[in-house]
């Protein structure tokens, strides 16, 4: 292909070590399916980071949980603050994609399809190395060295071809620099979602609510399936009853989720030849976010992209084991479409920061979860989900969570323009080097 040959031509005028020189690299291991849960507490379990949570740099909070024991029996390893984690396996564009692990990492680690990078005397430091392997320079090369017909695999002849530009110290320690902002700038953001999710909380009087955990009740016919329709034992759960009598204590009032909330679900129909901007589940990041999206022509769109979306909007998912996939549509994705896995709603009488915080709060959540229903692909159905007990949240208390969530959003575009900034001059210094010589 043309891209890989100016590559070539590009590389050859540059410095350039050997993968191996630069880095060391180390599989995952290979976990049990089955051994993946989903408890109430993280307590006893360790985060392992997959393909997807890589390819959409997913904060480390949303990655699916093992147990402690099975982490033992596959002699796992934790990961650290500086390892780079990359794809092993995937469609082109996605394979031998990078995430970077800035923070604490003790209770976190990978899978089979992952592996962790970590540096070598010749890289500096490893923001920069993360940054190096995010360039179009190395990107090409993955792509190029990746086996397979459709989906790809790097292996060890991949990285023993892989050349590592070799740029000054100077620029180096530069992009460290950048690089530490930007992600500094991404825990303040998180901060202040939490404090705003915190601030809720309080306001509904349920600041460390405890529900009641037995894993039992007791109804007669008339209580249970005369009122609600439902004979799924779950439905019942105790803890489910004291959700939604705190919720509906809230001071200021309580009303069902339609007479509060428009919701959106009328399909819209593509134009076969015009690029949409398509949100999926994968697309949404730990604090109500876009994290990424498909650009695709629409007869290339999957049937499932039929929600149109528009700044101000709220989207959550109707899919249990993604409810937590929330966010708010911002100006950048004004007009995009988004799965018919999620609920398009808004609100008069709720500002769209609140209704974000909300739906993405402890108690909301488990409201959602009491609706689900299903067998194959369990979710909660419109009906249910329109009678969700939404608080009517007081007017100031609405205005200062709308701050904090603003705030939180600009400093995340912040920390993703400064990675681009860094990302930008690592491979102008690149393309002027292959230039000049």
């Amino acid at each position: 292909m043309k891209k890989f040959t100016q590559n070539d031509r590009t590389l050859q005028y540059i410095p350039c070590s050997s993968f191996i020189d630069c880095f060391d690299f180390v599989n995952g291991r290979p976990y049990n399916s089955a051994a993946f849960e989903a408890p109430i507490s993280k307590e006893g379990y360790l985060s392992v980071a997959k393909i997807g949570d890589v390819t959409n740099k997913r904060d480390k909070e949303i990655w699916e949980v093992i147990p402690y024991d099975e982490f033992v029996s596959q002699k796992g390893v934790t990961l650290t603050y500086g390892d780079i984690l990359m794809t092993l396996t995937g469609d082109p564009p996605d394979v031998g994609k990078v995430h970077f692990c800035f923070d604490n990492m003790s209770n976190c680690t990978w899978n089979q399809r992952v592996a962790k990078v970590s540096i070598k005397r010749t890289i500096s430091n490893p923001e920069y190395g993360y940054i190096l392997l995010s360039s179009k320079f190395c990107r090409i090369q993955l792509e190029r060295y990746a086996k397979g017909i459709r989906q790809r695999n790097l292996g060890n002849e991949g990285f023993e071809k892989l050349l590592i530009p070799q740029l000054s110290e100077d620029l180096q320690y530069k992009v460290q620099e950048i690089v530490q902002v930007g992600f500094e700038s991404y825990r303040k953001s998180q901060s202040l979602y939490t404090s705003a999710e915190n601030y809720l909380l309080e306001c509904l009087g349920m600041q460390g609510f405890v529900a009641n955990p037995n894993a039992y009740n007791i109804k007669t016919l008339k209580e249970s399936f005369l009122e609600s329709g439902r004979i799924d034992a779950e439905y019942y759960l105790p803890k489910y009853e004291d959700y939604t009598k705190a919720v509906s204590a809230y001071a200021g009032g309580v009303a069902p989720l339609n007479e509060v909330c428009m919701i959106q679900d009328d399909n819209y129909t593509p134009e076969a030849k015009q690029t949409y901007r398509y949100i999926e589940l994968a697309d949404i990041g730990k604090s109500g976010d876009i994290i990424g999206c498909l650009c695709e022509k629409g007869e290339d769109l999957p049937t499932r992209a039929r929600r149109l979306v528009l700044t101000g909007d709220v989207i959550v998912s109707s899919i249990e084991g993604s409810l937590g996939s929330c966010a708010l549509i911002t100006e950048d994705y004004n007009h995009a479409l988004c799965s018919t896995g999620f609920y398009v709603v808004r609100s008069s009488q709720i500002n769209s920061e609140t209704l974000l915080t909300l739906f993405k709060s402890e108690p909301i959540q488990q409201l959602l979860k009491k609706g689900c229903s299903g067998t194959i692909l369990t979710g909660i159905g419109k009906q249910e989900f329109k009678q969700i007990p939404i608080p009517l949240i007081r007017p100031e208390v609405q205005a200062e969570i709308a701050q904090h969530i603003q705030r939180s959003f600009v400093l995340r575009k912040e920390a993703s323009q400064l990675l681009e900034e860094a990302k930008l001059s690592v491979e102008q210094a690149i393309a002027i080097g292959g230039v000049s010589r």
